[in-house]
């Protein structure tokens, strides 16, 4: 953490802001396009978010606090899911503010689920995203009273987070809430993760879009080795799955899909950090790893 170079004013304010959801719900594109900037990995995938993530944005009398979560589910219960279900409900104990972002379409059984979990001593307010594909804004009115009858929100806000949309009223609406403090962070700062876990995050992502639905879920990505000399960051990443049959999946006839994962990667990483990066991959078989409390942990999580 760098010092904060922020001036103080009278009315200055900070705090956390949970971005909780059920899976795909646009819960880390929301993060990314309120940060300017891809920090947040995104796919179909479920709970393609596995770690809690801190992303920072900073205006002249606010600093905001998001911590994107994964998605809340109960489809793949094992040592992983319940880790990553275990991290949405302390986030939702430890934030001052909750986004609860879903789409404009009637309350299903995963929605339902994280409704459930959300705190009644914190503001807690409904984001509406891709609220665009609704059109007339009157169709909202069915769906925002049907919800604000199961739960006493603090505000409900449409939002399309692709198309930039309402994301200001979003954060004023969220600065009403947020408590009157200095700043914690740097100006400059934009999250608390280092490059390290960027760079395995941005791998994750490819895989999970170029894969798509053949890979299984248990699938994650290690870096053995990360060195910046001079402008180059060298990037060494290990791609582990579950069973040797998967394999095949991620390295593709003649290597063709792993290089293709590990190019698209270096692109993102290139952009976010600034700099020329060399990526080698390989993939590398740990059988039973998101079942083994021990593995998780070695693996970070």
């Amino acid at each position: 953490m760098t010092e904060q170079n922020i001036e103080p004013t009278e009315d200055f304010r900070c705090g956390t802001v949970a971005i909780v959801g059920r899976p795909n719900v646009g819960k880390s594109t929301l993060l990314n396009h309120i940060l300017g900037l891809k920090l947040a990995i995104t796919s179909r995938k479920a709970q393609t978010t596995r770690h809690r993530l801190l992303g920072i944005h900073t205006t002249e009398d606010t600093q905001f606090l998001f911590v994107d979560t994964p998605g809340f589910q109960q489809k793949h219960i094992n040592a992983l899911n319940k880790t990553l279900n275990k991290t949405v409900t302390q986030v939702l104990s430890e934030v001052d503010v909750v986004l609860f972002v879903i789409e404009p379409m009637k309350l299903g059984e995963a929605d339902e689920l994280v409704l459930k979990l959300l705190p009644d001593n914190k503001p807690v307010l409904l984001v509406v995203n891709k609220a665009d594909l609704m059109g007339d804004k009157g169709n909202l009115l069915p769906l925002i009273q049907d919800f604000d009858l199961l739960f006493d929100f603090a505000g409900i806000i449409p939002v399309s987070a692709k198309k930039n949309q309402n994301l200001e009223g979003l954060l004023d609406a969220v600065r009403e809430h947020l408590p009157e403090q200095p700043a914690v962070y740097g100006e400059d700062e934009l999250t608390d993760k280092n490059e390290r876990f960027l760079a395995a995050e941005l791998i994750r992502e490819k895989i999970f879009r170029l894969v798509g639905d053949e890979l299984p879920y248990s699938m994650t990505v290690e870096i053995e080795k990360f060195e910046t000399v001079k402008k180059l960051r060298r990037i060494f990443a290990v791609i582990i799955v579950d069973k040797d049959s998967q394999k095949p999946m991620i390295i593709g006839k003649g290597g063709e899909k792993l290089k293709q994962i590990s190019t698209e990667a270096r692109q993102d990483m290139e952009k976010l950090f600034g700099s020329k990066v060399y990526l080698e991959t390989w993939v590398k078989v740990k059988g039973g790893w998101a079942d083994d409390e021990r593995a998780l942990k070695s693996l970070g999580f």
